[in-house]
């Protein structure tokens, strides 16, 4: 067989090429070679080139990982096998010797092919988010070298060398899908994808939209307030999932990039601006900006449907969802409140599920023997996938602002001389919750995964992206209200005198039917969506555990119940509402934290005893007992290689 490889690496007499890297060209038995081909262009390419330079066109291309890829290796595999098997029956005792040196430079090179940074990043990825057989990583415009020179200059590299060799800006640059689904494998580029500092600055945009989007929910506590606060807030996700989505496929880090970005803020803004008189007077201009954003993202869209012809099929579907439901947004602004309600939600939806309905009947259609199926096959063989690390970053950063405002809604000017009053206690309770809700979400939830969402299914994984929304919007409507229960007056100890002229303005003698229930109704939606997100999960198990995760889960769903129904005892006071609510939280996280420890263990404290390791060379640890009794110094028998005993 003869083989060659992407970069320069050692040839053998028998014509074998091979230095870590993919394999591009085989031959097979019959004396016929197979080309294989990286991407659908590269596989034109070849084809053009091959036709001229072998007119005997004695042999094929493939694309790599394809079925006829993966049936012309086995096939050789096999002969080598045969072959193999001969040269063990014909030269037993030199094979014998040779097999065995072969496997201990095959086990070496194993090793050091896992210490490279491709395979060190894949295993963290499968480490933190699961294994997935059907992942693959691909190196974007470098030039390859053999895997054994790779590894063994990584020590001798040249540092200072490294200071030359920096990146220039460029105003453009051809951009590059970061991770794509062809033929039911997933490939990513073995670069870790970061989260640009212009995404942390839209957040920073975002605190200031939820909060202006949740005090007017809370100035309004009536079904129109609420059915307004949805539709303002959806809106606002709908913005930031495409720009997040779009930052996920898509490669660029130019000039241009920033400054589509900043274009996208700036209409971000005026949509801002005018969402306190939306149904009022200023509905059309917050739409027009929102549909501006729309346009200008297809029309981006477009533009790379042209410079990357693999996933045209798929950029050209989201332009025709992005301009109908412009199209309906469009056509609101022509009716009058509350007829608009109906297209609205029409629009909405669309906005919504139009994405993940894509998904959907694509993988579907691919499988379909009928007419259709060759046509999407065409169509959509390629379509860019979501990055797993990008995409959860970028929810925990929202969530995480999310818990954030709730925090500074709890904040109020105090006047008296002594403070610790009915307010400072709601205040407290208030951080205990939002701070119980955090512990649940990052480090139970998001503690001991064995598959994440994402990558356990697609089906789960429209779930979990599906539910932040009504978790993330449900949580604001809660923190706001819980801003205006913490100066609420109705209790015993909170005298209004004792605030400050800012805080006793929002104050209240009695708390509106309204606010109670966005209040209870907000936290018992978002612990619902909390056990829906958990359940998309799939965690790692161990014998002995105190309480499954199915059992946590359900008084998850029970306490959310008695929340949801807690506005219907009207007695209760903003310190009743705020007491019972935190104290349920507290209940379901000393449960979750109980129900996860080992139940050989005292759930109290640790009794097993601490044990600490040391490297040294065995002789001297023998002598140092004969001569040193019970007490031996291990520092003093850490010898390096070189012969060097650490500092002390």
């Amino acid at each position: 067989m003869a083989s060659t490889s992407e970069g320069l690496g050692s040839k053998s007499k028998h014509g074998m090429q091979h230095n870590g890297q993919r394999l591009k060209n085989l031959l097979r038995p019959d004396g016929r070679r197979v080309h294989v081909a990286a991407s659908p262009e590269e596989h034109a390419t070849l084809h053009k080139t091959l036709a001229e330079v072998e007119p005997d066109a004695n042999f094929n291309i493939c694309l790599h990982g394809s079925p006829e890829h993966l049936e012309a290796v086995r096939e050789i595999h096999s002969h080598h096998e045969q072959k193999r098997d001969e040269l063990r029956q014909t030269h037993a005792d030199v094979y014998e010797e040779f097999e065995n040196v072969h496997f201990q430079l095959e086990a070496l090179a194993n090793e050091l092919h896992y210490l490279t940074e491709q395979e060190v990043s894949l295993d963290a990825n499968f480490s933190k988010f699961g294994y997935d057989a059907h992942l693959r990583t691909r190196e974007l415009g470098s030039s390859a070298s053999s895997m054994s020179r790779r590894s063994s200059d990584h020590g001798q590299r040249d540092w200072d060398a490294e200071r030359r060799k920096g990146r220039s800006l460029k105003l453009w640059k051809r951009p590059v899908v970061r991770q794509y689904l062809h033929k039911g494998l997933i490939w990513r580029s073995s670069e870790l994808q970061e989260v640009a500092s212009f995404e942390l600055f839209v957040d920073l945009l975002y605190v200031g939209i939820i909060a202006i989007i949740g005090d007017q929910a809370v100035e309004h506590p009536t079904g129109s307030g609420l059915l307004q606060f949805t539709i303002v807030f959806s809106i606002g996700w709908k913005i930031w999932s495409d720009l997040q989505i779009i930052t996920s496929w898509l490669e660029t880090d130019d000039i241009i990039q920033r400054l589509s970005v900043m274009f996208v803020m700036a209409c971000l803004v005026g949509f801002t601006l005018s969402i306190v008189e939306a149904f009022e007077t200023t509905y059309t201009m917050m739409i027009a900006f929102y549909v501006t954003q729309r346009m200008f993202q297809s029309a981006y869209l477009l533009w790379i449907s042209y410079l990357i012809p693999m996933i045209r099929g798929f950029m050209v579907a989201q332009v025709i969802i992005a301009v109908t439901g412009s199209a309906i947004w469009i056509a609101t602004i022509h009716v009058e409140y509350p007829a608009r309600v109906a297209p609205i939600w029409i629009a909405l939806l669309l906005d919504m599920v139009a994405q993940i309905a894509l998904i959907v009947v694509v993988r579907r259609a691919q499988r379909s023997r009928t007419r259709l199926g060759p046509m999407f096959r065409k169509w959509f063989e390629f379509h860019p996938s979501l990055n797993i690390e990008h995409k959860t970053e970028r929810t925990n950063a929202f969530v995480t602002l999310v818990f954030g405002y709730s925090v500074i809604g709890l904040f109020y000017q105090n006047k008296a001389a002594y403070g610790v009053n009915a307010f400072f206690g709601k205040a407290v309770l208030g951080l205990i919750q939002a701070f119980c809700f955090n512990w649940l979400y990052f480090e139970i939830d998001g503690w001991n995964i064995h598959t994440h969402a994402i990558r356990r299914h697609v089906a789960s994984s429209l779930i979990w992206i599906t539910i932040h929304l009504p978790f993330i919007m449900s949580y604001v409507l809660a923190g706001a209200s819980v801003s205006r229960l913490v100066v609420a007056h109705d209790c015993q100890d909170a005298e209004v005198g004792s605030l400050s002229e800012s805080s006793a303005v929002l104050s209240e003698e009695e708390i509106p039917r309204g606010l109670r229930w966005f209040y209870c109704a907000g936290l018992g939606v978002a612990l619902l969506s909390m056990s829906v997100i958990s359940f998309t999960h799939v965690h790692k198990k161990f014998d002995g555990q105190r309480v499954t995760k199915r059992s946590r889960l359900g008084l998850r769903v029970a306490v959310a119940l008695i929340m949801i129904c807690l506005p219907l005892a009207e007695s209760l006071s903003s310190l009743g509402l705020i007491s019972i609510s935190t104290g349920l939280v507290v209940l379901v996280l000393i449960f979750d934290l109980y129900g996860c420890t080992f139940v050989g263990e005292s759930f109290v404290r640790d009794g097993r005893k601490c044990k600490y390791w040391a490297d040294c060379r065995r002789r001297a640890l023998e002598e140092a007992m004969k001569s040193g009794g019970d007490m031996v110094k291990v520092e003093e028998l850490a010898v390096d290689e070189k012969g060097y005993v650490p500092a002390p």
